[in-house]
């Protein structure tokens, strides 16, 4: 009876060690199989610093990234005129809400030239952070803004770690902030190096949308035309902005031809402080969106 119980216990004790054998197999085969299947997040691997915002939000109080280290900031630039701008709003204010003792989204408003206009849209959409109208030495150090949104992710050391330009899901910048906050995310981390994605190493680069140059723009003549780019829609179906057309598919004739002309047309408007532009200072300003649909201010 001892050498039957015995032989049973060496039989039991084989197929545990053939279980444990096979085990690790299976694991590491559904692993691989669920990492292939699991989102993936990249972060800049040697982030540079976030220019300064030196910028007053709409209450007058001096905003400053220095005032945000330890958390991780999403720097949204924006316009109460952009449709993708004013989609992403209640989903800001619940990422705000839910993460307000880690995490500062900042809103920098884009060619809202009404700061009356701007307060009482922000206070309609029950806005939880401090938005500011972005000057235009901000925009350019942060490379001039081509596409609207545009958000910047910066971590708690004040970097900048990634840029998403046009309409995304809030559900990716929710995920990113917890991973730089070492939260639990379903999603795999990857760092990348930056030769000129972000913006930081070369800013002038972002100052250029694909298939359109506008090298031979004076800096306003630039402003003008990007914010045209991003106040007119394409009309190739795409449901975008031209900018957000040029960026998504740069084969696309219509928004090429179209950003083509917008850019013929910035290039004769007269600088700022000429007897022209004085006389007729709407004709220069980027005021008036083309595109009668997406008018100023509108909610």
């Amino acid at each position: 009876m001892r050498q039957h119980g015995t032989s049973v216990r060496i039989g039991v004790g084989v197929c545990a060690l053939m279980c444990l054998g096979l085990m690790p197999l299976q694991s590491e085969a559904q692993l691989q199989t669920q990492q292939q299947q699991q989102a993936v997040i990249r972060f800049v691997r040697d982030p540079d610093p976030a220019p300064d915002l030196k910028a007053k939000d709409l209450d007058g109080k001096e905003l400053s990234l220095d005032a945000y280290k330890g958390k991780v900031v999403l720097l949204n630039f924006w316009a109460t005129w952009c449709g993708p701008c004013r989609a992403e709003i209640p989903s800001l204010i619940r990422i705000q809400e839910a993460y307000k003792d880690r995490l500062q989204i900042v809103g920098m408003d884009v060619d809202d030239e009404n700061e009356e206009q701007l307060r009482a849209f922000v206070k309609n959409q029950g806005i939880n952070y401090p938005v500011a109208m972005t000057s235009v030495p901000v925009r350019l150090a942060y490379g001039g803004i081509a596409a609207l949104p545009t958000v910047f992710v910066i971590n708690q050391d004040g970097k900048v770690v990634q840029k998403h330009v046009g309409l995304f899901n809030p559900a990716l910048y929710e995920i990113e902030a917890r991973a730089l906050l070492d939260m639990p995310v379903p999603a795999r981390v990857e760092t990348f190096e930056d030769t000129g994605e972000v913006f930081l190493k070369h800013a002038d680069r972002a100052t250029m949308l694909p298939g359109v140059d506008t090298s031979k723009l004076t800096s306003e003549q630039r402003m003008a035309a990007l914010h045209k780019l991003n106040a007119e829609s394409c009309d190739c179906g795409c449901k975008y902005t031209l900018a957000q057309c040029r960026i998504y598919d740069p084969v696309c004739k219509i928004s090429k031809e179209r950003a083509a002309s917008i850019v013929k047309e910035a290039g004769k408007l007269p600088p700022r402080g000429t007897p022209e532009n004085m006389a007729a200072p709407t004709s220069s300003a980027p005021s008036a969106p083309a595109d009668p649909a997406k008018p100023r201010g509108r909610k």
